[in-house]
């Protein structure tokens, strides 16, 4: 059985996963913005409030099209 630990396999990215959201995250190259919408789709519903890190998701992903927006526009 897996051996969680707060900072190396915390519970609520891998109970039940083969691969943690930074593993994914690093393999895809994400960045920062698009990085940080990935753990908070991975981790709704599985550490505290749902609803919360959905929204928290969703404001990194209008920051990352907000700054796309920006560039192309200059």
């Amino acid at each position: 059985s897996m051996v969680y630990d707060n900072i190396e396999a915390p519970k609520h990215y891998l109970d039940g996963r083969v691969l943690q959201p930074i593993e994914v995250i690093e393999d895809w190259q994400l960045g920062y913005h698009l990085g940080n919408t990935l753990k908070y789709i991975s981790r709704a519903g599985r550490k505290d409030n749902e609803l919360q890190d959905l929204k928290k998701a969703q404001w990194y992903l209008n920051k990352y099209i907000q700054l796309k927006e920006l560039n192309e526009s200059n």
